[in-house]
């Protein structure tokens, strides 16, 4: 069984504390995902589970080791990086090989690991070949290769699909996906792309300068973002996240927003909102919909609205629209076009509305 805990993890250089005490458990064959913008620590984190990087402070248990003072080699890790780091003069035998051949491992068992891991990748036809005969996409799969016949515990990727186009992207993504069915390994993989983070792992970790803002699970981060930043990362396009105050009219709660536009907030049990407190309103692209075929939602939450511009994406249509001077973006199907300035009523699912309190970005709604 590989576990992985790490326990108050800490990274400075120098003066700068860039991760700061990290806590967080990896379940053995789980398929875990850091993400977060550039600078916020997680190609840090992956290499000092890696070994890769010395630690500050805290510790990383993996299995029943504590491998703080453990060599990389001595691990039983393999890492995937951004470069393929291919030997050019080698063609892709000798490329996957090459850090058994080190180990002295016998030939046969060498072939046998090999042949195995290219069946396993599908690029059987392409051990005779040498590096710059491939394509980016090949490469990634003699990379991922190399790792696989080492027979590794844990899988450690560092944003491997960075470097290919997007069409190819979709692709690997799947093949990895397919590859952690197979191998059933315990996998870190580390992305600043959200869309690869909420397809590949069966847990995602966002992280902000250095800090884990909220571990769970794809659906549970989209629909359940703990503050703003969350809300604002996971998803594409973004939350609308709208700066507002809560007033009340009668028995009513509503969010007014500077242009005296008001949006009314349902009654929700466990609601920490109050009257006069300055929140952000949150709402998905896909809550916001024209009115056609919106018959389910009340006539108070749909709105006068006009076309900025769209992006039609095939099946669906993003619009980019101005409601009482709000810019919102909402979501409508591919074969319904809509038009810049275009004046349309949009209607607005409330049930599925956000707020956050303004100073903490914290979820109150």
């Amino acid at each position: 069984m590989t576990t992985i805990s790490l326990k108050n993890l800490t990274k400075k250089f120098g003066d700068n504390e860039v991760v700061h005490s990290i806590n967080l458990e990896i379940k053995d064959a789980e398929f875990i995902v850091l993400v977060g913008p550039s600078g916020c620590g997680k190609s840090t984190t992956l290499r000092m589970i890696a070994g890769l990087e010395e630690i500050t402070g805290g510790e990383i248990v993996i299995g029943d080791r504590v491998v703080n003072n453990i060599l990389a080699k001595d691990r039983n890790i393999a890492m995937v990086f951004q470069s393929y780091a291919l030997y050019p003069h080698m063609n892709v035998f000798n490329n996957m090989s090459f850090a058994l051949k080190l180990q002295k491992v016998p030939k046969t068992e060498i072939k046998e690991r090999v042949e195995r891991a290219a069946r396993i990748l599908n690029i059987e036809d392409l051990l005779n070949r040498k590096p710059s005969q491939l394509s980016g996409g090949q490469r990634q799969r003699v990379a991922m290769g190399r790792a696989i016949v080492r027979n590794p515990d844990i899988f450690l990727f560092d944003e491997p699909l960075s470097n290919l186009d997007a069409k190819l992207r979709t692709q690997m993504r799947v093949e990895i996906k397919e590859l952690h069915q197979r191998v059933k390994n315990t996998i870190v993989y580390v992305t600043h792309d959200q869309v690869e983070a909420m397809t590949l792992g069966d847990r995602i970790v966002v992280l902000k300068d250095g800090y884990i803002e909220q571990v769970g699970d794809p659906i549970e981060l989209f629909q359940n973002p703990v503050n703003t930043f969350v809300a604002g990362f996971i998803g594409s396009p973004p939350m609308n996240l709208i700066n507002g105050q809560i007033i009340k009219r009668g028995e009513n709660l509503s969010i007014s927003f500077p242009d005296g536009f008001l949006l009314p907030v349902p009654d929700k049990p466990g609601a920490q909102i109050s009257e006069d407190q300055n929140v952000v309103m949150g709402l998905r692209p896909g809550d916001i919909f024209l009115e056609e075929g919106s018959n389910n939602i009340p006539d108070s939450w749909k709105f006068d609205a006009r076309i900025i511009v769209t992006e039609p994406l095939g099946s669906e249509t993003y619009m980019h629209a101005d409601v009482s001077g709000l810019k919102i973006i909402g979501k409508c199907e591919g074969r319904r076009v809509v038009q810049p300035q275009e004046e349309i009523k949009l209607a607005f699912n409330l049930n599925h509305l956000h707020i956050f309190d303004a100073a903490s970005t914290k979820s109150i709604y």
